[in-house]
């Protein structure tokens, strides 16, 4: 789980290892099959099983005699013995992260079609037993479960800030039907400094494959500091054990201040681990509400996990919203991410492929999608050779109404998506903007322009360092033609979406408006957003014909020109680019959920707020202020065919 908003610990412990282990052992006499089903929800005998089936693993509710009000928290491995084990924290009183939490793991032999009841093997008493990482010794057979434990309470409230959280360990000899009584690692795993918050995985760790480390196994852990006044660092790390799990220590640590304000560049946490055939080990984490840009955070570590290469660095075109999600190697040529794809709420939880171990990832529209649910953390193991198992919560109203498990095939995933074609941007040394879906060539106001299908088709930019507005003026212009009665019609946007910051022009014909909307923050303070829209006798400018729009930051206002009139409204201060997923669209909503059906040509936007003559200029003649000027220049005048 994560931590809590800024703003004499009791441990429970199971039965006795006789009672544990009888338990475990009638457990798995007993299995109870589950129907599995395919993705269109159809009943499949064995013999014709699809190359995707899905489940419901953990429900409140579904067993007999359940105690828990929720589940939540996924965490996965498959044993030497090729068992599933499925992890997730049983919720007693509320969904709350700090209530009477217990661990409970469900076992399956078969490869996920039949799964055992849950039993628990770290009994909260009132307290918070949660964060399962589990990892498996592949030379022992041994499974090692990581947790963190802290004082429960009886609402559905955060931990109070500081949070007084520590770590344990448990283990399992028999492939996961009993389990030790957890050892508390504190003097191992968190320094007294790391006093604030602490965090264990949470979902799967690793084991080393590679290298003089062969077998050490690695854990990702996340913490926060505390000076009695304020949050004061940020810190992510790798746990290490050189003896299959008896004795932990920390190994690569990268620390973040966090200032007076309150605000820091990063806050990676929930981390992710992956070996890399050079034996360096991959650590891919959720990026928790600091200032650089983007949602995941990534470095590598050496050493076997002793220290990192380079600090951190922010995704900002690495789609996701702030989620935990799960890297897992399927093969050396294939990686697979688990993330909701929309960058604004935990929603659509798809499988993204990285054909470089790790170093860049496939856009979100290219992933193969597992559902457009509510979706939110997940993890993932292999099942068998091409075969992967997810588990992931999931639900039609709520990502926390159910754990899911899903087993699929490399082949359903597909192969790897062919390079898209590109349009070019005249921007001073901009690469072409990617053409995806139903995007193709009309002529337009003074050339060829390109018209949008309202189903697909969008036109992407690459990220790039100089895309990103921050505080500063700007202007955006283009020309756009559309006969739209209904829906959001975007025309370009610029930054996150939802309650991120951004910078938007759409058409809304719905209430007869074309607008503009901006929304910045500045220090801690929330995003705070400022719309400006056509001047009523204007409408929505749905008359099938071709109209100017800009929108112009400066002087402390924000302009919206639709051919030639002007309304204006005060700007709110602050960068319209930061600590969100970033992405620059034309002709679609970054969440997938809105496409412009028309057409666009020649979208601009400059680093300063244009005068009345030069954008007079631009609309009449097309003619162009220097081009040194330009963040993006599009004139949308051709289509190419893709890079190999």
């Amino acid at each position: 789980m994560a931590p809590p908003p800024r703003s004499g610990h009791r441990h429970g412990v199971p039965g006795s290892p006789i009672a544990t282990a009888l338990a475990g052992l009638l457990l798995a006499l007993a299995l109870q099959p589950v129907n599995a089903t395919a993705a269109d929800g159809t009943h499949q005998p064995p013999s014709s099983r699809p190359e995707f089936e899905q489940q419901v693993l953990f429900k409140a509710g579904s067993e007999p005699g359940s105690r828990y009000a929720c589940y939540r928290i996924p965490a996965i491995v498959t044993t030497t013995k090729g068992t599933l084990l499925a992890f997730a924290e049983g919720r007693k009183d509320n969904c709350g992260d700090a209530t009477d939490i217990d661990l409970v793991v469900k076992r399956s032999t078969d490869g996920g079609r039949t799964w055992s009841p849950p039993r628990v093997v770290n009994a909260g008493h009132g307290d918070t037993h949660g964060n399962p990482a589990p990892v498996v010794d592949r030379h022992t057979g041994r499974i090692i479960l990581a947790s963190t434990y802290n004082q429960g309470r009886e609402d559905d409230q955060s931990c109070p800030v500081p949070c007084d959280r520590t770590p344990h360990i448990q283990f399992s000899q028999d492939d996961g039907l009993s389990w030790s009584r957890p050892r508390e690692v504190t003097s191992q795993l968190r320094p007294s400094a790391w006093n604030s918050w602490y965090a264990t995985g949470p979902g799967h760790g690793i084991q080393l494959a590679r290298g003089k480390h062969r077998g050490r196994l690695v854990i990702g852990v996340n913490a926060e500091s505390h000076d009695g006044r304020h949050t004061s660092a940020n810190h992510a790390a790798l746990a290490l054990s050189d003896d299959g799990g008896a004795h932990w220590r920390l190994g690569a640590v990268d620390s973040y201040p966090v200032a007076r304000d309150d605000t820091y560049r990063q806050k990676p946490s929930e981390l992710t681990l992956a070996e890399r055939e050079t034996g360096t080990v991959y650590v891919n984490g959720r990026e928790q509400g600091g200032t650089d840009l983007g949602n995941r955070d990534q470095a590598t570590a050496l050493d076997g996990g002793e220290r990192f290469a380079a600090p951190f660095r922010a995704l900002p075109d690495l789609y996701a919203p702030m989620v935990q999600g799960s890297v897992l190697p399927l093969r050396p040529g294939r990686w697979l991410l688990s993330l909701p794809a929309d960058p604004d709420r935990r929603r659509t939880m798809t499988i993204r492929s990285s054909y470089d171990q790790g170093q860049s990832w496939e856009a979100a529209e290219h992933g193969r999608r597992i559902t457009a649910d509510w979706s939110g953390y997940s993890d993932m193991s292999v099942v068998a050779p091409g075969t992967v198992g997810l588990l992931y919560e999931a639900g039609k109203a709520d990502a926390r109404q159910e754990i899911r498990f899903a087993r699929f095939t490399e082949s359903w995933l597909g192969p790897r998506h062919r390079p898209d074609p590109t349009t070019p941007d005249r921007a001073p040394g901009a690469p072409g903007a990617y053409v995806i879906g139903g995007v193709r060539r009309v002529a337009g106001r003074f050339g060829p322009a390109l018209r949008f299908d309202g189903v697909s088709g969008a036109v992407r930019l690459p990220f790039r360092p100089s895309l990103p507005l921050g505080d500063g003026e700007f202007t955006a212009s283009l020309w756009f033609r559309y006969r739209a009665l209904r829906g959001e019609q975007p025309l370009l946007w610029m930054g996150g979406v939802g309650g991120a910051p951004q910078v938007v022009l759409r058409a809304e014909p719905a209430v007869g408006r074309v607008s503009g909307l901006l929304s910045a923050v500045t220090g801690p303070a929330p995003v705070r957003t400022a719309t400006v829209a056509s001047v009523p006798t204007t409408g929505a400018a749905n008359d099938g014909r071709w109209h100017h729009l800009a929108l112009r930051r400066g002087g402390g206002r924000l302009v919206l020109t639709l051919d030639g009139v002007s309304t204006a409204v005060r700007d709110v201060p602050g960068s319209v680019s930061r600590g969100s997923t970033f992405g620059v669209h034309l002709g679609q909503k970054p969440d997938g959920r809105s496409f412009l059906a028309g057409d666009l040509e020649d979208v601009r936007v400059y680093r300063r707020a244009l005068s009345e003559g030069e954008l007079a200029a631009v609309r009449t003649t097309g003619e162009p202020p220097a081009r040194r000027d330009a963040v993006l220049w599009l004139p949308l005048d051709r289509i190419d065919p893709p890079r190999h």
